[in-house]
């Protein structure tokens, strides 16, 4: 049975679209509408909240609640989901958990990607503010650098658009939710794993552009320091968006190669950014006649199904919470009303062969 609130929204739904929802109608105050349907003041709030999310009516203290125009028909039930790669290994999986919050709350998704590239971001921004959408779930592009796209972001958030950040917020958009893993958390608990095997000198690559990757590597060199080991910063190797895509796409991995044969040096371990590189990174190792791990361990972030398939199952980090159900709570809680706030979620290690 659909919530009571649900079905006097429908009903009011229904009112206005007997009237066309013309601009300025005014529906039958809070207390009457109580003493019409037998329902509590709490339920009709609440069925005149959706109604106000959905653009059809606003409110005025003191006075009612008004006919916007907007038809029901009309009334935006979407929210847009916007990833920087739909290819991208954990993406599917965050897409499948926020989709089923959203289902469940009445809402259906409009997926796009922007690459990572800051000019597909400004186009997809572009066409959401010409299109507007109940809500605007986000990863941003390249989150570790400022971004030229914030005037936009400003200006959705003046239109209502309620939204919630993945993986990580630009510096630039103060006071928005982002939904991410603690990742200078990761950094230090791989560290201290491998300090407690044993390990001495360290090596890393991480990603430059996103905000995970500072964060991480960060995380990773304060466990080092507090361990009372040597920081050697020429171990520690970085790649960007378009070494990514030239592994990913071209089968080109000299930023692998150039790390084997000029960063390693005697670093027995070696913090990967992420599954996806260390994946690769393995391969690389064994081919030039290094062993994994007897010579060189290596770990890295998200235990996915990469890190199993791995000629030598790589020691992961496992989400302990499942982002996409977290982040799409948030935005239905700004749908709803209520206040959404930042959350970092734990990490978990899985060990496996390579460390």
């Amino acid at each position: 049975m659909a919530a009571k609130y649900r079905v006097l929204a429908d009903r009011l739904r229904e009112e206005l679209g007997r009237s066309s929802g013309k601009q300025g109608y005014k529906l039958p105050t809070e207390l009457e509408l109580t003493a019409r349907y037998q329902l509590s003041r709490q339920t009709v709030r609440h069925a005149l909240r959706l109604l106000e999310e959905e653009g059809l009516i606003h409110r005025r203290q003191g006075s009612g609640s008004y006919a916007t125009g907007l038809t029901p028909s009309a009334a935006p039930r979407q929210i847009a989901v916007v990833a920087s790669f739909m290819d991208d290994y954990i993406f599917p999986a965050i897409l499948h958990e926020a989709t089923e919050v959203f289902s469940r709350q009445g809402y259906s998704t409009a997926v796009y990607a922007t690459e990572n590239r800051v000019s597909r971001e400004r186009e997809i921004l572009l066409r959401l503010l010409e299109e507007p959408m109940s809500g605007l779930l986000v990863e941003g592009s390249k989150t570790a650098l400022p971004t030229p796209n914030g005037d936009l972001y400003q200006r959705l958030r003046q239109a209502g658009t309620p939204m919630v950040f993945l993986h990580g917020a630009y510096g630039e958009l103060s006071g928005v939710p982002c939904v991410a893993d603690d990742n200078y958390g990761g950094g230090y608990q791989l560290a201290r794993y491998l300090a407690s095997r044993g390990h001495r000198e360290f090596a890393g690559i991480f990603k430059s552009d996103d905000a995970q990757g500072p964060q991480r590597y960060h995380g990773a060199l304060a466990a080092v320091r507090d361990e009372g080991l040597p920081i050697r910063d020429r171990r520690f190797a970085w790649y960007d968006s378009e070494d990514r895509r030239r592994l990913l796409e071209e089968k080109d991995g000299r930023v692998l190669t150039d790390f084997l044969q000029n960063r390693l040096g005697e670093a027995t371990a070696v913090i990967c950014y992420n599954d996806e590189i260390a994946f690769h990174l393995v391969q690389v190792l064994l081919a030039a006649g290094r062993r994994v791990p007897e010579e060189v361990a290596v770990v890295s972030f998200d235990n996915s199904y990469l890190s199993q398939i791995s000629p030598v199952p790589i020691t992961s980090l496992s989400h302990r919470s499942r982002m996409g159900r977290v982040a799409a709570e948030q935005m239905t809680a700004l749908l709803r009303g209520e206040a959404a706030h930042s959350r970092f979620l734990e990490w978990e290690l899985v060990v496996r062969s390579s460390g």
